[in-house]
């Protein structure tokens, strides 16, 4: 009979323990998955947890029940690639999903804990971000943080240079800040998208204070944050269509894309939105760009106020 859990890395914690993680990443995939969806028999009424059992999953796997339940308790030390290759298969685990369970069961061991450095987008990059004068992009970082960016940017989201760089922050902004439940029009995808990527953080930087102090802060202020969080959905930063509802050109369809720039250790991406040519988006855009700086005056942007 499996046990009940609770959520380790819940509001109280304010931590990011590898081995609780890892025990709440694989029991919420498995209880996702039902018996017919495996080609297993479902006993109904019988069955007494969500889910597919723990002997379920072990013999779809081919380990044994005692080597999963082991695993699943979080501890995964010794644990073989060709091992968590069958239980991902077995627990049909997209690409982003398996790299966040190798991450959880084989954690980069530091030497020593140290502060992490204030990341720094390359001057290059800078420049880059500047020549592009229609297109809204930004550089995002760890932890959701947003390094930089451009003025189609500032005219779209709000102006984020005067906002205090602590507050410039994804996970902040959707959770915290009222005015961009207002922009985004699908604003329970745009949390649920920030908290996967959170996530994903999470499984390669657990021992990053900085990532465990915004998960507590977000669990305490934010009710949405601390459900979504408990689901350990992962996602990676690829590309999609957001929808926007800004206040001076009504409402865009955007399409956008996410680019790793290359650089020894760098996780950051360089996201950008586009519209549709000829779209009625595109001609939004345009109004944007020969406003500049007037897109962004107290009361107009997103974050002016």
């Amino acid at each position: 009979m499996d046990e009940q859990h609770t959520d380790p890395a819940g509001p109280a914690s304010g931590g990011l323990d590898p081995r609780a993680e890892l025990s709440e990443f694989l029991r919420t995939r498995r209880a996702r998955l039902k018996p017919e969806d495996v080609g297993l028999p479902d006993f109904g009424r019988h069955r007494r947890v969500p889910g597919l059992r723990r002997e379920e999953l072990a013999q779809l796997a081919g380990v044994s029940v005692a080597y999963y339940t082991r695993l699943e308790q979080g501890n995964g030390r010794n644990v073989s690639a060709e091992v968590l290759d069958s239980i991902a298969r077995a627990l049909r685990l997209n690409d982003a999903e398996r790299a966040h369970l190798t991450h959880l069961a084989k954690p980069t061991r530091h030497r020593r804990k140290q502060a992490p450095r204030p990341e720094q987008v390359r001057p290059a990059l800078r420049q880059l971000l500047e020549s592009i004068d229609t297109v809204p992009a930004y550089v995002v970082g760890r932890r959701s943080e947003i390094l930089a960016w451009n003025r189609m940017a500032a005219a779209l989201f709000g102006d984020w240079g005067r906002m205090p760089a602590q507050e410039r922050n994804w996970a902040r902004l959707v959770f915290l800040n009222p005015d961009y439940r207002d922009l985004f029009t699908e604003w329970d995808q745009k949390a649920s998208d920030m908290v996967a990527y959170l996530r994903m953080d999470a499984g390669r930087h657990p021992d990053d204070p900085q990532l465990a102090a915004l998960v507590g802060e977000l669990s305490v202020k934010s009710e949405e944050f601390r459900r979504l969080w408990a689901a350990h959905d992962v996602k990676e930063k690829s590309h999609g269509v957001k929808r926007v509802r800004h206040p001076l050109v009504g409402e865009l369809t955007l399409l956008w894309e996410s680019f790793r720039p290359s650089g020894e250790g760098s996780e950051q991406s360089l996201v950008t939105y586009f519209a549709e040519p000829g779209s009625p988006s595109a001609e939004a855009l345009r109004l944007l760009a020969s406003w500049g700086a007037d897109a962004t005056r107290p009361g107009a942007g997103a974050t002016a106020s």
